[in-house]
């Protein structure tokens, strides 16, 4: 019996190099969309599936997918949800974010250097094909074509009301999305919870930190009881009281 309208928390682990890592996608739904909110890393198109489907949502019925921004773990997957697609599946993100996801640009946080530095961090179990594997995936990351763009402050009509609310910082284009009806922060990478807690991410993954925390208060203008967070979940407790406190 699939529900008719909602909203819920994916938890997808990822365990490749014997590192466990829990990410939280998103999913919204009313009669007529389905909308993701991003996509996981490669490889994750089966999870996304079960995910959906535990929640009471057919995973055929997906519409769209809001992207917060280019890093790979949110747009990982994007490319094999719409090649398997028999329907057109609208993608949404900023203008900024557009030309990294769709591969015009490289994205932003892969140099030679980072990629370096990954190869170095893997641990020496590591088989020598698994590191091939993993060098050509962070010199080809996934992409994909943004249908639409959308900026902070616009409100989009679907699932009782979407508002996309400009989070720069982590990356320059990042969006994060509160879900009207049910008074929900989407907040990709903006926030994490760690411990139970709320903070704002971990400024050494920030590409501008400063104005990583500067754009939060972007946030503020809202009525938000909940917040979803990629990196740690769930956080329920006094938001705007958390928020003021950075």
């Amino acid at each position: 019996m699939f529900k008719k309208n909602g909203i819920h928390m994916l938890e997808i682990s990822i365990n490749s190099t014997g590192e466990v890592n829990v990410i939280h996608p998103a999913i919204i739904w009313d009669e007529e969309d389905l909308i993701l909110i991003d996509t996981g890393y490669p490889g994750n198109l089966n999870d996304l599936r079960v995910g959906i489907e535990k929640a009471g949502v057919s995973f055929e019925r997906l519409t769209k997918i809001f992207i917060t921004h280019q890093d790979i773990d949110h747009i990982g997957s994007l490319p094999a949800i719409l090649e398997e697609s028999p329907k057109k599946i609208g993608v949404y993100a900023s203008e900024i974010e557009k030309p990294f996801i769709q591969g015009e640009e490289m994205i932003l946080r892969i140099t030679p250097e980072s990629i370096t530095k990954a190869l170095e961090s893997l641990p020496p179990e590591v088989s020598e094909d698994f590191r091939r594997a993993f060098k050509f995936r962070l010199e080809n990351p996934p992409k994909a074509k943004v249908d639409h763009v959308i900026e902070g402050g616009q409100e989009l009509p679907y699932c009782g009301g979407v508002t996309a609310i400009d989070t720069a910082g982590h990356t320059p284009g990042h969006l994060s999305f509160y879900h009207q009806a049910s008074k929900t922060l989407i907040a990709g990478d903006a926030l994490i919870v760690k411990d139970g807690q709320l903070y704002p991410a971990d400024p050494k993954y920030a590409l501008d930190n400063e104005m990583a925390m500067k754009s939060l208060e972007n946030l503020l203008s809202y009525d938000i009881e909940k917040v979803i967070c990629y990196h740690g979940g769930l956080f329920s407790g006094n938001v705007r009281e958390r928020l003021l406190e950075f």
